[in-house]
């Protein structure tokens, strides 16, 4: 008999929690006929504030910690866990999210920006658990394995997306700090024995103060220390501004503020102070006073003034600096929206990419392209979008009917590197050292730092830095093609980190592959030349390039990042399984709810899901599922083909109408094959039926477009007004119910 087997399906936020309420009555109705149940687990921003505050909530709000629970499942090799795209929440965001939860009833604190108390330090401290990326570093317990599908990348290829025209002369370029940056202040070193280690600051009066008291290290772990001195980074800014001036191109900062949500935020800060220089001196007492926050941007500024006496007077003071200022890139024209004002909206591993595909330019105020400089103050990652644009200048658009592919293997088990730093990351209130102290009290590493400077530490066990060579060695062999670890000898942690992989190498037989090492901007020279060839390389990289490169190249091969297919091997033998960015999600519901018409593009879940079923069917030994996964293949092909992704426009078939076409294409090919005669004999009645009623089905899904629609909520929206919008065929919810009558 065959097991029961779980796929874990996620619940996440914005549009692809609303495709899910259409896509998730289809994966259980397919899969309910194969030994296959589909738990859900909330993990969604809304959900996640409700599970980390049962203290304000009555017993019937109250819910469990799902984000926990995926976790530790996570770490086992039952685990078979579909993740959705979720919000990464800025401050912004988390408050909006909170007061929408406090209008349906949930009596939640507010988010406190000065905690004055101990109660108000401890609500601080829950919320800040939930900002940022909070969920990734739980769930990847293993590293990944990402690549555009063949099915994608042929669609791209007799369908390319458009590619703005490159100029030689194009004044587009990347500015970043040549000092007092993480990159150039990094110390790293491997311990050699298990510890703990605290982070302490001694002012320069002697006085010590524990900035974290315990971070276990494991036998073999990397650690590093770095420091963003703020002096340096604000004369960087200045001189940058002054240069855009100049050039007279757009000024524009491209950063990570809601992976990195202790640093960057500050960062982001720090740059719009010294732009709007001028404002925050002249009304610095009554900004105190508004408790106005530059981490949060400049559309803090805004909503902090509006209604106040001074409103006016205040706004005109910004425009006038933006007019005397080098014209800021914006983030969207009509609604006056800059670069600078909201640490979430400008994410460089999405902000970037756009740019290089059109044309290195961003729009100005008017919607008019331009050049632009693109800050990245840091230089740990810059030169290798340095790189792109120079290849761009150079050699022109890149030409997705042509072009190869590049696949990544990406360190990020266990919060590997930058991104598991949240917890050891710290603005520095006075002059002194930071030191990172082991249990027997020997001072591992310091760092010099002054007053405002931003001081991180971050780390990389050893367990996965060997999974992540063997996944490497295996994607180079299966695919016979050449795997470039992007690693720079010149900064601490990579050279630490090349050791490793030079040592891990030596256990496999990697006779007749293609195994580099180069430094990024090497390595992206050496893509690149490749890539215009139509030759594929794999990327192996740590976890902030694996991040950044699989939007990326996806952005310039096939039009987007959501596309990709993400396949997370956990150490322990589960599967999660990833489905892309979720970078415009918000402007889709908001479409959604104004019109009824929801454009995301759900393959990405797609491609989830015939990797999960492929996963289970053969972890399991289950052979319905492994031909639901064969046959799911063949429908995405065939949905591809087709052309049956959402339209551009109101009046054509939306993520509704989308999922149906996958759903008839995955019915007829069920019923055309010849493995599992039980799921032919169920699955052919309705692929007739599914065909017959196509022009019905399309009928009664565009039919519900054009009018706004009433869901009760962006984070937290009503679960039957949301299912009742998002599945309005009545004919086609009949059909499905018929599969497992």
């Amino acid at each position: 008999m065959t097991q029961k087997s779980k796929i874990f399906y996620t619940l996440t936020d914005e549009a692809p929690l609303l495709a899910t309420y259409s896509f998730l009555p289809i994966v259980q109705a397919f899969t309910g006929t194969s030994d296959i149940e589909i738990e859900t687990r909330d993990i969604s921003l809304a959900g996640r504030i409700l599970s980390n505050f049962p203290e304000f909530l009555t017993e019937e709000q109250k819910t469990g910690d799902s984000l926990l629970e995926l976790g530790q499942l996570a770490t086992t090799p039952e685990a078979n866990i579909i993740k959705l795209p979720n919000v990464s929440a800025s401050v912004p965001q988390l408050k909006t999210a909170i007061a929408e939860l406090q209008s349906h009833g949930y009596n939640l604190p507010n988010f406190p920006e000065e905690p004055q108390n101990d109660e108000k330090k401890t609500i601080q401290a829950k919320y800040s658990k939930i900002l940022g990326s909070a969920v990734n570093p739980v769930l990847r317990e293993g590293n990944s394995d990402r690549r555009a599908p063949k099915a994608v990348k042929n669609y791209a290829k007799a369908n390319p997306h458009a590619m703005g025209a490159w100029s030689a002369d194009s004044k587009t370029h990347v500015a970043s700090m040549e000092s007092g940056d993480f990159y150039g202040s990094e110390i790293s070193l491997t311990v050699t024995e298990p510890t703990d280690v605290k982070i302490e600051f001694i002012a320069k009066d002697g006085t010590t103060t524990v900035l974290k008291e315990s971070t276990p290290l494991k036998e073999g772990e990397i650690i590093d220390s770095s420091v963003m001195n703020l002096k340096s980074l604000k004369t960087f800014v200045a001189k940058t501004i002054a240069e855009a001036k100049k050039l007279n191109v757009l000024l524009s900062v491209h950063l990570k503020a809601t992976m990195m949500k202790v640093s960057d935020p500050i960062i982001f800060g720090a740059i719009v102070e010294v732009y709007f220089a001028t404002v925050f001196e002249k009304y610095a007492v009554l900004f105190n006073e508004l408790n106005i926050d530059t981490r949060n941007g400049l559309g803090d500024v805004y909503a902090k003034i509006a209604g106040h006496p001074m409103q006016t007077e205040v706004e005109a003071a910004l425009n006038e600096a933006i007019a005397n200022g080098p014209a800021l890139a914006m983030v969207n024209s009509e609604k006056g929206i800059t670069n600078l004002h909201v640490p979430s909206d400008v994410i460089v591993d999405a902000s970037m990419p756009a740019m290089i595909r059109t044309s290195g330019q961003m729009y100005d105020k008017d919607g008019k392209q331009h050049d632009t400089v693109a800050m990245i103050p840091d230089r740990c990652y810059a030169g290798v979008y340095t790189a792109t644009i120079d290849f761009c200048k150079k050699h022109g658009a890149f030409d997705p009917t042509t072009m190869g592919s590049v696949p990544n293997v990406g360190l990020m088990a266990q919060k590997a590197e930058e991104y598991g730093s949240h917890d050891k990351t710290f603005q520095i209130a006075a002059e002194g050292i930071v030191r990172v102290v082991d249990a027997k009290g020997t001072v591992l590493m310091e760092q010099d730092v002054e007053t405002n400077d931003i001081f991180r530490m971050c780390q990389a066990k050893d367990a996965p830095i060997q999974d992540w060579v063997k996944l490497a060695v295996n994607r180079a062999r299966l695919s016979n093609t050449p795997a470039i670890f992007w690693l720079d000898n010149n900064r601490a942690h990579d050279r630490e980190l090349i050791l490793k992989v030079t040592t891990y190498l030596k256990n496999y037989d990697t006779t007749g592959l293609n195994i580099q090492i180069l430094n990024p901007v090497e390595a992206t020279n050496f893509t690149l030349d490749r890539i215009v060839k139509g030759l594929d390389t794999i990327s192996v990289t740590g976890n902030v390039l694996r991040d950044y490169l699989t939007d990326l190249f996806p952005i310039l091969e096939v039009g987007t990042s959501a596309k990709m297919l993400s396949i997370v091997p956990l150490m322990n033998g589960g599967g999660l399984f990833e489905t892309g960015a979720g970078g415009s999600a918000p402007k889709h519901v908001e479409q959604f709810i104004a019109e009824g018409y929801l454009r995301w593009d759900s393959l990405g879940e797609f491609l989830a899901l015939g990797a999960s079923l492929e996963h289970l069917g053969q972890t399991l030994k289950n052979p319905k599922a492994m031909v639901l996964a064969e046959t799911l293949d063949v429908a995405t092909e065939k949905f591809l083909a087709t052309d049956k992704s959402p339209a551009r426009k109101l009046g054509g078939i939306d993520n509704r109408g989308s999922q149906f076409y996958l759903a008839m294409y995955w019915a007829e090919a069920l019923a055309a094959q010849h493995k599992e005669v039980a799921l032919k004999t169920i699955f052919t009645p309705i692929a007739a039926e599914l065909l017959a009623n196509e022009a019905i089905i399309n009928t009664e899904l565009i039919a519900a477009q054009g009018k706004p629609q009433h869901i009760n909520g962006h984070y937290q929206p009503d679960p039957k007004l949301t299912s009742s919008a998002m599945r309005p065929s009545k004919t086609f919810n009949a059909i499905l119910a018929k599969i497992n009558a």
